[in-house]
């Protein structure tokens, strides 16, 4: 839950910000640490209704576009702020340059708006303080943004297929198995035949589904809210990306997807000024706890004088590509882009596994619900062809 603050610390006088606690209490202890007076503590109205996800990349495209034509950082954002008069936008927009009027910077700013500015902008527009080119790093992190979604986005377009294809043919065979099923089961019943043990086992299974269904539809939505958890708790979601790397072949990919978002932003943070060391820590957060735990060790080495190239492929944190890379990068001392060129390599690589894994596992996968469809019908028809046989 998100908290307005308006507090009093000096120098800076009388401040308002706002902070994520999960209640009053905590929000004031959080300001508290902080070394602010505490005046008053109340709901932050933004997230009350509406969307409460700030539109990051407008903000900065908007700001950049204001930047270019000629404005001082403060008059663009006077600027975005009439232009947008309501809205979660206008009310950022306002909160920072309220930051600005106090003498803070603007990364400062920003940092007091935390809930809508995540770290690695802040570290960015940081950076671009010391290099005074603060279009230029703004681009650089809507690049980077950019490229990050493209990727996300392949993937998401090419599990809707497969996942409609599970759903659909999950569908037809309950329907199948609780409907279809038991009403032959109550006609080979009446006949009072023998029946193949296939056709056996399938009828009771049918029956049982059909005689239990509420019970069945109740453990299934359990199942199902059970996994919904566990992908919204972040520990248990750690914890299933961890089984999913040590798998054989789709491991391995999904370890090159997250060192390539490791290169990209850490190479985005290292050309926009960031020294390596703070760039890498400030990145570990991208890499899953056991890839986070070789990093920790590759920061040691590096903090002792080992070169990146050499403390990275020591920690397991580089491909054969990225290896030759790195050292080409220490050689021209240009690091930052070439971390950024690992990772559209790695991105490119993975582009082409999925297109080439999903030419695969679609027609495998209908093949296979083609199969169970059709060992569910040739089960349901054998006693039909005992009999006739029977019958010549």
């Amino acid at each position: 839950m998100r908290f307005e603050i308006k507090a009093v610390k000096s120098p800076v006088g009388l401040t308002q910000f706002v902070l994520d606690a999960a209640d009053e209490v905590d929000a004031r202890q959080q300001a508290l640490a902080q070394g602010y007076t505490v005046l008053d503590v109340r709901t932050n109205r933004m997230s009350a209704g509406g969307s409460s996800k700030f539109p990051l990349l407008m903000f900065s495209q908007e700001l950049i576009a204001l930047l270019d034509a000629g404005l001082g950082l403060v008059e663009a954002l006077q600027t975005l702020s009439e232009r947008h008069q309501e809205g979660q936008m206008h009310a950022v927009v306002k909160q920072v340059l309220d930051q600005l009027f106090q003498g803070l910077t603007f990364s400062a700013a920003l940092e007091r708006c935390s809930a809508s500015f995540p770290q690695l902008y802040i570290a960015t527009v940081r950076a671009s303080e010391k290099t005074g080119n603060l279009p230029q790093a703004l681009s650089r992190y809507i690049a980077h943004q950019l490229q990050v979604e493209a990727l996300r986005s392949k993937l998401t377009t090419a599990s809707i297929y497969p996942a409609l294809l599970i759903v659909v043919g999950g569908v037809v065979i309950l329907f199948l198995l609780g409907y279809v099923v038991p009403k032959f089961a109550a006609i080979y019943a009446d006949l009072g035949q023998e029946q193949p043990l296939s056709s056996r086992l399938l009828m009771q299974f049918g029956t049982f589904l059909n005689e239990h269904a509420g019970v069945v539809g109740l453990a299934a939505a359990a199942f199902a809210a059970m996994g919904i958890v566990a992908l919204l708790d972040p520990e248990r979601r750690a914890r299933i990306g961890e089984y999913l790397v040590r798998l054989p072949v789709i491991g391995e990919k999904l370890r090159v997807v997250q060192l390539s978002r490791f290169y990209r932003t850490a190479g985005m943070l290292l050309s926009g000024g960031v020294p390596v060391v703070p760039a890498l820590e400030m990145v570990g957060d991208l890499l899953q706890p056991g890839l986070r735990a070789q990093l920790d060790l590759a920061v040691r080495d590096v903090r002792e004088g080992k070169p990146l190239s050499r403390a990275m492929n020591a920690c397991g944190l580089t491909t054969p590509v990225a290896l030759r890379m790195l050292r080409v990068g220490e050689r021209t001392g240009d690091m930052g882009t070439m971390m950024e060129r690992i990772a559209a390599f790695h991105d490119a690589e993975v582009s082409q596994w999925i297109d080439r894994f999903m030419r695969l596992f679609e027609p495998l996968l209908m093949t296979v619900i083609g199969i169970i469809i059709g060992v569910i019908v040739l089960s349901l028809y054998m006693p039909i062809f005992d009999l006739a046989g029977s019958l010549q």
